[in-house]
């Protein structure tokens, strides 16, 4: 569950992920409307999707723990985060497309991981991979979905992870 907060209207709205369709297409309810959602494009901070037949962009401007600043079109427009998100993200896999998060660095694949190739505090850039997996006696790299530095590293050498588990923060 989330909270929305528009700059020009003093009602804040709950939202939250009703299901995921086999199509991709996410159905959202805002207050207490349902609405399609259609993610066509994420890249560096920006996105753009379709909701209810009407193209968007939006823009993240600042995000932390606790809230998440975007223009939506050019209008202002806050999420406020609470424990369930975590919850309401883990349940659409379309959203794990997004990297689970603006800092969150996930796995793409269930696996061992084999190494752990960057520290805590190092700086990384797109691309860089940070922790390698191995599925099916193949290893994969998981890489940094953006420039940054490493928060934290949640994994060690030898754990098992599942898709879409959180393997780093990089801020």
């Amino acid at each position: 569950m989330m909270e929305l907060k528009v700059s020009d209207i003093t009602e804040v709205l709950d939202c939250e992920i009703v299901r995921t369709l086999s199509n991709g297409s996410i159905i959202i309810r805002i207050g207490t409307e349902q609405h399609n959602l259609n993610l066509l494009k994420s890249e560096n901070n920006e996105y753009e999707f379709i909701l209810d037949h009407t193209f968007h962009h939006a823009k993240i401007i600042q995000s932390n723990s606790m809230e998440t600043k975007t223009l939506i079109d050019g209008q202002p427009m806050t999420v406020k985060k609470h424990l369930k998100l975590t919850q309401v993200l883990g349940k659409s896999l379309s959203l794990a497309e997004l990297g689970g998060g603006i800092n969150s660095l996930t796995s793409q694949i269930p696996g061992r991981v084999v190494s752990v190739l960057a520290e805590t505090g190092s700086p990384v850039k797109k691309g860089d991979a940070v922790v390698i997996l191995e599925s099916m006696k193949m290893q994969v790299a998981v890489k940094a979905h953006k420039d940054g530095n490493l928060k934290e590293i949640k994994v060690k050498q030898g754990a098992a992870v599942a898709r879409n588990d959180v393997i780093a923060i990089i801020e």
